[in-house]
């Protein structure tokens, strides 16, 4: 486990200045210390936040949250231990409280720690530039922190920044290459790109050097479930709740591996009992609405809209606005009439709104997967209108943000719409800004049938065939590609 009309060339290009290689656009004093300090007058509060950042590495992503509010009751200035709250925690309360002590507490901090809370904060608040700015000057003032470098990769994961992650973890690996967080995130960029012999040395290593730990058996069986091989993935999953009954994300592994192999029913019982021990609300949450994707994997779309109804509806009660929003838009995705489809994407937007404490970041995100289906259904209902408004907004969003999620959502819709209008050189153009979504991928291969690139076609195709990730785009898209003859 860890922590998923025309193109935007221009923000494309700013971004890769942002994140790309060389990574620091200011000059920064290096500092004479090996690794950011942490600044409190409480041994007991330091412990704790160094116990919770280990915690986090290895991927117990609850227990190192009652680590840093235990470090915060120690000392209720320890601005780190309030940004990582706010980074990690699933209350959207808590991150917003967090988020304000963390920055409030900030200027008795180091430069370094600073930077750190600027970083986060920044980010959530939607200051890309600003965010990836602070995040820069933090890595080139502690080059040798390896820790920060596994940090700043792992965030980029987690924000389709792909590229950049395997940059950062090089150079984590570069001052110890036996570093297991960098070796296991080195691991799942080998495998998304397709490199599984890779993927795999560098998971050996990290098995190897946890073997008492429950994520590296997670990871292994994630990675083997990404290659098709079901059966050998659910032993490494059984292996890490072996380790630790309490590790839920491998039984939720349980459940997606099953899934994927088209055992819904079991992919149930596995979900159920992730259900029961999850750590937190929007866990619970989010688990039941990968349970509630087995009825669509199964066609029986009365049971998937009764779940994923009733989802919203305890979101919503329970306050969690981005979980509420986001089961209304599953509900969307499948749906066969464009106007229910509609009806559920407006009841997904207008979650985002009922509260304030979802972070600026989380909501643009959201809102921008909304967008892009509202705009996709409503060309396909004739809603040109309703098409061009979305699509604009979109736009608006893409040109103020260098946030890739934001950006893929515009390219995929700007690039679906110019399919549905025959233009297959522009749709190519936005498409391939988008290609991990297996939408996109089944246009891609139409535009490039289309065209008459061959290579590209058949390199997509099996791209699309040999997607096994447990979301809902796959559940959708996949296993009908699957089912149909291979484009000549």
């Amino acid at each position: 486990m860890r922590r998923s009309i025309c193109a935007v060339p221009v923000l494309v290009l700013i971004l890769g200045v942002c994140l790309g290689t060389p990574l620091y656009a200011h000059h920064v004093k290096h500092s004479n210390t090996a690794s950011m300090p942490v600044t409190t007058s409480s041994a007991q509060a330091r412990a704790l936040y160094e116990k919770g950042m280990q915690d986090y590495e290895n991927l117990y992503l609850e227990r190192c949250n009652d680590d840093w509010r235990a470090a915060v009751k120690e000392d209720p200035a320890l601005a780190v231990a309030w940004a990582w709250i706010a980074f990690n925690s699933s209350n959207p309360q808590e991150v917003s409280e967090a988020r304000e002590k963390a920055k409030a507490s900030a200027p008795k901090a180091s430069p370094g720690e600073r930077l750190m809370v600027s970083w986060i904060a920044k980010v959530q608040e939607g200051d890309f530039i600003g965010g990836i700015s602070a995040m820069n000057d933090l890595l080139e003032m502690y080059p040798k922190d390896k820790h920060l470098f596994y940090l700043a990769g792992n965030w980029l994961m987690g924000e389709n920044g792909d590229e950049q992650a395997l940059h950062l973890m090089e150079k984590a690996l570069a001052l110890d290459k036996s570093y297991p967080a960098a070796l296991n995130d080195l691991a799942y960029l080998y495998a998304r790109s397709r490199k599984f012999d890779k993927a795999f040395a560098a998971m050996d290593q990290y098995v190897a050097l946890l073997p008492r730990e429950p994520n590296p058996q997670d990871s292994y069986g994630e990675l083997l479930r990404m290659a098709g091989d079901f059966e050998s993935s659910l032993r490494h999953y059984r292996a890490a709740l072996k380790i630790d009954p309490d590790f839920v994300t491998s039984q939720v592994g349980l459940g997606d591996t099953y899934a994927l192999m088209g055992s819904q029913e079991q992919a149930r019982v596995e979900y159920d009992k992730a259900i029961r021990f999850a750590h937190n609300e929007a866990d619970r949450l989010s688990y039941t609405m990968q349970k509630a994707m087995t009825w669509v994997r199964e066609g029986k779309f009365a049971e998937a809209d009764k779940m994923f109804e009733e989802i919203a509806q305890t979101g919503h009660a329970k306050e969690q606005d981005l979980q509420e929003a986001q089961a209304f838009r599953h509900l969307a995705e499948y749906q066969t009439d464009d106007n229910a489809a509609l009806k559920y994407l407006q009841e997904a937007e207008g979650a985002l709104g009922h509260r304030a404490t979802i972070s600026k970041n989380d909501k643009d995100e959201e809102l921008s997967r909304i967008l892009r289906n509202r705009a996709v259904r409503a060309a396909h209902a004739g809603n040109q209108a309703l098409a061009d408004k979305s699509l604009k907004q979109l736009e608006t969003m893409a040109t103020g943000s260098r946030n890739r999620v934001i950006q893929s959502s515009y390219n995929g819709a700007a690039g679906t719409l110019l399919m549905d209008q025959k233009k297959f050189d522009e749709a190519i153009a936005s498409l391939e800004e988008d290609q991990d979504n297996p939408f996109t991928m089944e246009l891609l291969v139409q535009a490039y049938y289309q065209t008459n690139q061959t290579d590209k076609l058949h390199e997509a195709e099996a791209k699309l065939r040999g997607t096994n990730v447990p979301t809902m785009e796959q559940a959708i898209v996949v296993p009908a590609a699957r089912s149909r003859r291979p484009q000549i």
